[in-house]
């Protein structure tokens, strides 16, 4: 099956400013993709790229099969949705289902209907006057009554209260199992993405941490724990990702392509992590590389004091 996304190389700059740098990314048909990291990691300006509102400086993308935006057929396959949950304040709700009906050829009017009438929003009210929630469901509508074949959200619900976020999730997962639509979904509130989201992408200083299904992501990060010195040299093929030490004892984040960690390092004992954990070792790395101090022994911070 064609991977909805794949890239190579994919570079964007401003000038000097790299926005993002040299990103090889496969992503599979019928994920629901979290694309997360802090502010100023590259996550607009991939899903820009995937929209096909700008152009690569270098590298290569390649969304469903074809360059993004090439061609008024490709533009119905995608439905973005850009930060804010951007819709025309002046215009009612029934308008702006009127317009998409006259701009998107595959419009779907019975289930953008039938969702505006799910969710409570009143045809005649101007989309200038509905709350925050009520915005993002119009614009959620909008994209999904396209009937495209890859949805795109940047930060669709960082201004939400959480009562708004929880009903925008629940409707973008029934429009998912409804559509059978691929997702890419750009968020830096780490809950959202555990719940809803099945492919995993950390972006930090405009390149990629870490990309992958999140089961065999998790599978694969453990945390390990030791005496100090015991795991001052680990064999090849576990990489570490985040390292505290105090006197008596070392724990580290790593990443295991062996599949034998509990053999090759028998004198630690491992534990799960989540996903949360998963991430902010790789956003602080990123952070720490990038300020120029050395990768061990850096401990972990909230993604909010990265933003």
């Amino acid at each position: 099956m064609t991977p909805v996304l794949r890239s190579d190389g994919l570079t964007k700059r401003y000038g000097r400013r790299a926005a993002l740098t040299e990103a090889t990314i496969t992503i599979p048909a019928g994920r629901i993709v979290g694309l997360v990291g802090p502010n100023g990691a590259g996550k607009s300006t991939l899903l820009n790229l995937t929209a096909g509102t700008i152009r690569p400086t270098a590298g290569t993308i390649e969304v469903l099969g074809a360059q993004p935006a090439a061609s008024a057929a490709q533009l119905a396959r995608v439905g973005f949705v850009a930060q804010d949950t951007p819709v025309y304040a002046g215009l009612s709700v029934a308008d702006h289902l009127r317009l998409g009906a006259r701009l998107n050829p595959k419009w779907d009017a019975t289930l953008a209907r039938q969702r505006i009438e799910q969710v409570g929003l009143d045809p005649t009210q101007k989309a200038g006057r509905l709350s925050g929630g009520q915005r993002a469901q119009l614009a959620l509508t909008l994209a999904a009554a396209k009937r495209p074949q890859l949805l795109i959200f940047d930060e669709p619900v960082s201004a939400l209260d959480p009562l708004a976020r929880r009903a925008f999730l629940q409707s973008l997962m029934e429009f998912v199992a409804e559509l059978e639509v691929s997702v890419i979904l750009s968020s830096h509130l780490l809950g959202d993405v555990e719940r809803v989201c099945d492919h995993l992408v950390v972006l930090a200083g405009s390149r990629v941490q870490l990309a992958g299904d999140v089961e065999d992501l998790l599978e694969m990060h453990k945390r390990v724990i030791a005496a100090r010195g015991e795991l001052d040299a680990l064999p090849p093929g576990i990489e570490i990702v985040h390292a505290e030490h105090t006197a008596r004892q070392s724990t580290l984040v790593v990443k295991d392509t062996t599949g034998m960690l509990a053999q090759l390092v028998p004198e630690a004992s491992f534990e799960r992590i989540d996903l949360e954990d998963m991430v902010l070792a790789y956003l602080t790395r990123a952070a720490t590389v990038a300020a120029g101090a050395p990768v061990r022994g850096y401990a972990a911070q909230p993604l909010e004091a990265q933003r």
